[in-house]
C-alpha cells in the first residue's frame, strides 16, 4: 500500500514543466490598449491553433464592458524560440481600471504562470496568473501592504503544489526518514537549503536555465531513492536533504525574479505548504506501515525503485526536450 501511494505520485504527468512562464505587456491609451504576449515555443507544441486558442483564454474588461478585439496577430520567433502575439483592444469609455481573466494554464501546463505588466500614462501595475488565480484587477496604483503579503504568500503556497517534481520529492523525503526525529531534521534542512538558494542565487551573476533546473530536480528524486535502496544505514541524511533543497530553491529563485514578488512572503507561503505536505505524507505512510507491517520493508524498496525509475526517466526527458 505504501508503494501504491508513492506510485500515484510517480504517475504525475512527466510533461509538466517545473518552470513554465509567459509574459505580457499592456499599454493603455484612452479607450484603447495594445497588448504584447511572449510565450516559449515549447509550451505550445501540443496546442492546436495556438493563435486562436490564446485569444480565447485571455479576456480584458473595463467598467463592466468587455474589450473589443480590433487586431490579433501571432507568429513564431525562431531567433529566441518564442511565440509572440500583438493585439489591439478597444472599450466604449476611457479605461480607469481593468478586470483581467487569464487561463493560459489550462492550455499549456497546470503550473503555467503568466506575468502581465500594465501601463497607463505614468502609472503602472502588474498581475500574476496561474491555476490558483485566474482573475485579477489592474488598478494602476501601488497595492497595499496587506495585498502584497496575501498575494505573494498565497502564490508561494500554491506554487509548492503546482510542480509534480516538488510534490514527488517531498513524498520521497518522507519515505527516506527512518524516524520522526530524522524526518524533522531532514525537513528543516530541506527548507533551509530551499530558502537560501532562492534568496542568494538572484543576487549572483548566475542565471540557471529552466532546462537545467528541471533536470536537477529530477535527479534529486533519483538520488534520494538511491539513498533508500543502496545506503539504508547511511547517516547525515539531513545534510543531503539540505543540499537537495538548494536545487529545489533554484526554481523558486526563477519564480521570484520573474514575478517581482517579495521573496520573504513567497518563501513563507512555500514553507507552510512544504510542512503541510510532509505532515500529510508522514501521517499516511505511518498508518499504512502500521496496518501492513509484514510487507513494509518490501513496500519501501518497491516504492524507492519506482521513484528512482521516475526520477531518471524525468531527467532524460528533460535533457532531450
Amino acid at each position: 500500500m505504501t508503494g501504491r501511494v508513492l506510485g500515484l505520485l510517480a504517475a504525475m504527468p512527466l510533461a509538466a514543466h517545473v518552470i513554465s512562464m509567459s509574459t505580457g505587456d499592456l499599454k493603455v491609451t484612452g479607450n484603447r490598449a495594445a497588448y504584447h504576449l511572449r510565450m516559449p515555443l515549447y509550451e505550445l507544441q501540443h496546442v492546436r491553433s495556438p493563435e486562436k486558442t490564446l485569444l480565447e483564454n485571455i479576456r480584458f474588461s473595463s467598467g463592466g464592458a468587455a474589450a473589443r478585439t480590433l487586431e490579433w496577430r501571432c507568429a513564431e520567433d525562431m531567433q529566441d524560440a518564442s511565440y509572440k502575439c500583438n493585439a489591439l483592444y478597444e472599450w466604449p469609455q476611457p479605461v480607469e481600471q481593468l478586470e483581467v481573466v487569464c487561463k493560459f494554464h489550462s492550455i499549456t501546463v497546470p503550473n503555467h504562470v503568466h506575468l502581465l505588466r500594465a501601463y497607463r500614462e505614468d502609472k503602472s501595475d502588474q498581475a500574476v496568473f496561474d491555476f490558483s488565480n485566474t482573475k485579477s484587477e489592474i488598478r494602476f496604483r501601488p497595492p497595499a501592504a496587506l495585498e502584497l503579503f496575501v498575494t505573494a504568500a498565497g502564490s508561494g503556497f500554491a506554487r509548492a503544489f503546482s510542480s509534480a517534481a516538488a510534490v514527488l520529492f517531498l513524498g520521497c523525503l518522507t519515505l527516506a526518514a527512518r524516524s520522526r526525529k530524522e524526518l524533522l531534521g531532514m525537513a528543516a534542512m530541506f527548507l533551509l537549503g530551499e530558502a537560501l538558494s532562492a534568496l542568494v542565487v538572484p543576487r549572483t551573476a548566475w542565471n540557471p536555465a529552466p532546462r537545467f533546473v528541471e533536470a536537477a530536480l529530477a535527479l534529486t528524486v533519483a538520488y534520494l531513492a538511491v539513498e533508500i535502496l543502496m545506503l539504508p544505514e547511511a547517516g547525515q541524511r539531513w545534510l543531503v536533504a539540505g543540499v537537495l533543497g538548494g536545487f529545489h530553491g533554484l526554481s523558486y529563485a526563477l519564480y521570484i525574479t520573474s514575478t517581482g514578488y517579495d521573496a520573504f512572503f513567497v518563501l513563507l507561503g512555500l514553507g507552510l505548504a512544504d510542512v503541510l505536505a510532509v505532515a500529510v505524507f508522514a501521517l499516511l505512510l505511518g498508518k499504512l506501515s502500521h496496518l501492513f507491517a509484514s510487507i513494509a520493508p518490501m513496500a519501501l524498496r518497491v516504492s524507492a525503485g519506482c521513484l528512482l525509475a521516475t526520477g531518471l526517466a524525468w531527467f532524460f526527458v528533460r535533457l532531450r526536450s
